[in-house]
């Protein structure tokens, strides 16, 4: 079995599926895999088809199943410098090498290596409960493409009992994590030359001045905002990442652009920040628009990842109890897909191999042991679906 999921992981790093570029390639040789084992599968596409989600069932039809989810894309690897081609896969010591073997084709390479047993469980009518797989685009970038895998299973009624987000845990349950928003904040004001100032307005100035705004906001959820001890950063998060604006040192700039992001609390509310950000541009717009009338200040929503957390006693909740999970499990600060599948009423959890430690860096890499106890943790999994006692009755 590890050997195939070395053979599938290899291919699956050879497919540069980038974010900014297609994961077409990729789908099509996941759904060959898939057609093999007799999986029933639907394909959902972006406007451009250029980009797909792959959702495919194995099991008895009308039975909620248990879904094994993933992501396709990753993230650049620009400006990154690498120790070997980062679309190759290479062995080291133990470790596979390649961009997205920890975040997350190490996953995939085991659901799909899987997937042949699976269609011999359902074969011999072993499985009480089906075993969904699922993969999508965009994750990368603000988890675009699962939403219209989402609403397809909804639209089709395919019943979802629960959900495994595969990302890289290093094999243990992560039950609760932040959401995610970001925003653009373009401030418009007027050019001058920088001897007659008083006759311009100056973005940059402006948006600096919303910036620090929005720091402030950042510092009080620090000192007296909620608090959530299972979170290495226990309260919720702003920060400005981007800025850009000005075209010379003697211009006035009449353009900046700013983008800001907040991570939040399960249980907290997001828009209160955006709302007081807006309400402060708006004192500010009144003052430049003293001076020049057609400035202003617009906002842009950008991402938009809820927060998650687990919902007790579900079912995908008493599978990791059965096979040795804890439900207390971790809480973590990054986004995953899970939220939208809770949101969606589709039970979920995080779990898979690897170390979040290793995603998105140079020299990325995913430990063979970690592939090896995936396959016996979705293995045992499988085991568990086909009994007929508490945990596998439907």
């Amino acid at each position: 079995m590890l050997s195939t999921v070395l053979e599938h992981l290899a291919r699956l790093v050879a497919f540069d599926t980038t974010s900014r570029l297609s994961n077409l390639a990729l789908i099509d040789w996941a759904e060959r895999q898939l057609q093999a084992t007799g999986a029933r599968m639907r394909l959902t596409f972006n406007e451009e088809r250029t980009k797909a989600n792959l959702f495919a069932l194995i099991g008895p039809e009308g039975v909620p199943a248990i879904v094994l989810s993933g992501h396709t894309d990753v993230v650049p690897v620009d400006g990154q410098v690498w120790q070997s081609p980062p679309f190759e896969m290479v062995q080291r010591e133990g470790r596979l090498y390649g961009r997205g073997t920890a975040d997350m084709k190490g996953f995939i390479a085991c659901v799909l290596a899987l997937a042949p047993h699976f269609a011999r469980l359902a074969e011999s009518g072993c499985l009480v409960r089906p075993i969904g797989i699922a993969l999508s685009y965009d994750e990368e970038v603000g988890c675009l493409g699962v939403r219209g895998l989402i609403d397809d299973l909804k639209r089709q009624g395919i019943p979802v009992a629960g959900c495994i987000i595969g990302e890289p845990t290093e094999m243990q349950p992560v039950i609760a994590h932040k959401g995610i928003a970001h925003y653009r904040c373009r401030i418009t004001g007027r050019a001058a030359h920088s001897s007659l100032t008083p006759q311009g307005v100056n973005a940059i100035e402006y948006a600096a001045r919303l910036i620090v705004h929005i720091r402030q906001l950042a510092e009080a959820e620090a000192a007296s905002g909620a608090r959530h001890a299972l979170y290495d950063v226990p309260f919720t998060t702003l920060q400005t990442g981007t800025v850009s604006g000005g075209t010379a040192p003697n211009i006035v700039p009449k353009d900046c652009e700013f983008v800001f992001e907040c991570r939040w609390l399960p249980g907290s509310d997001p828009d209160r920040f955006l709302a007081s950000a807006s309400a402060y541009a708006a004192e500010l717009e009144r003052e430049m628009q003293a001076v020049a009338p057609e400035a202003g200040i617009r906002f842009e929503p950008l991402v938009h990842c809820p927060a998650f957390e687990a919902e007790e006693g579900s079912a995908v909740l008493k599978y990791l109890e059965a096979l040795g999970g804890a439900t207390s499990g971790q809480a973590v600060a990054y986004a995953t897909e899970a939220g939208l599948f809770q949101e969606a009423g589709m039970p979920a959890v995080v779990l898979g191999p690897g170390s979040i430690r290793q995603a998105h860096r140079p020299d990325e890499y995913i430990e063979i042991a970690q592939l090896e106890a995936c396959v016996d943790w979705l293995g045992r999994l499988a085991e568990r679906l086909c009994q007929q006692g508490e945990f596998g009755k439907v």
